[in-house]
């Protein structure tokens, strides 16, 4: 049985959002600055964030998180996923989703993006409940 290197994520987020997250996420789990890597999108093109990605990815399994699946990271991530083997895209980032990538981080990415989904989505709620109840109704139209 061959051991699985644990992944790398890296945060590419508009504005400061990325180094906020990661800095909550830090503080709260103690995780060292090679495990999650901030990236914003200030002042860069999508050809210039893909760059960048590029030159952060090494050859370790990375993870690349986005806040939105469209936009300038959007599609920059989008681009490098077709291009680079072994780098998974995971957009809509959220705390939890980082908390549980940096406590499981050791899993085959297989295992891994998931359990990512599932926790972004479990995490989403509202108080009070009867609001969230009515939610779907609203976004159906119903």
């Amino acid at each position: 049985m061959s051991e699985t290197r644990p992944a790398r994520g890296i945060l590419l987020a508009h504005g400061a959002m990325a180094a906020g997250i990661i800095d909550a996420v830090r503080n709260i789990t103690g995780a060292g600055e090679d495990v999650l890597v901030p990236l914003s999108n200030k002042g860069l093109s999508p050809q210039s964030l893909a760059e960048e990605v590029r030159k952060l990815v090494g050859d370790e399994p990375t993870i690349l998180f986005t806040d939105l699946q469209s936009g300038s990271c959007g599609f920059a991530a989008r681009l490098l996923a077709r291009d680079l083997p072994g780098l998974v895209v995971v957009s809509g980032v959220n705390l939890p989703v980082l908390l549980e990538f940096v406590t499981q981080r050791h899993l085959p990415l297989e295992q891994l993006v998931p359990r990512l989904l599932q926790k972004g989505r479990a995490a989403m709620g509202c108080a009070p409940e009867t609001l969230e109840k009515n939610a779907d109704r609203a976004v159906s139209g119903g």
